[in-house]
């Protein structure tokens, strides 16, 4: 038990966190494009995420995983686009490290999904059974993932002029 919860409690809490974190992230990116705010939005997926990455410290571990390390750096990410977004009032330079800083989260986020996904869904486990997956398909699916964030990070950073308020 973890705060009172069972280990499934814990489990479900944490996929439903992230998968909210995931989609408001997503929506977010888009407004990046756009040059939207969204600042209800974007509170959400930082909140979200955030926490995505904290409750993934709540399952037993005996010893320190590559999930924890990706964890620690996303919150780190997530400490400075809060910093640029809410301190620096995305000022100067700030503005781009907002948006590199989210759009990273978000990607390591997505970049965890796939592995679950691989890990959890019958179809996509059995082309790629290795745990952790290593196979072609899980590595192409991942290289796609890289690569369109990757584009997505540089077009976010060209487009995303927030009105000054």
């Amino acid at each position: 038990m973890m705060l009172g919860l069972s280990l499934s409690a814990v489990t479900t809490l944490h996929v439903v966190i992230s998968l909210v974190g995931i989609v408001t992230g997503l929506i977010v990116l888009s407004g990046l494009f756009k040059s939207q705010s969204m600042p209800g939005m974007t509170a959400i997926f930082l909140i979200t995420t955030i926490l995505t990455n904290a409750t993934g410290f709540m399952f037993p571990f005996e010893k320190l995983l590559p999930s924890h390390v990706i964890a620690i750096i996303s919150l780190v990410l997530l400490a400075i686009a809060c910093a640029a977004l809410y301190s620096m009032k995305l000022s100067g330079a700030w503005r781009s490290i907002y948006v590199i800083t989210a759009i990273t989260s978000l990607y390591l986020n997505i970049f965890v999904l796939v592995i679950q996904s691989f890990l959890k869904i019958g179809f996509l486990h059995a082309l790629a059974p290795s745990v952790p997956p290593s196979e072609p398909p899980f590595a192409i699916v991942q290289g796609v993932v890289l690569v369109l964030f990757v584009i997505a990070g540089i077009a976010a950073v060209r487009r995303y002029r927030p009105a000054l308020s």
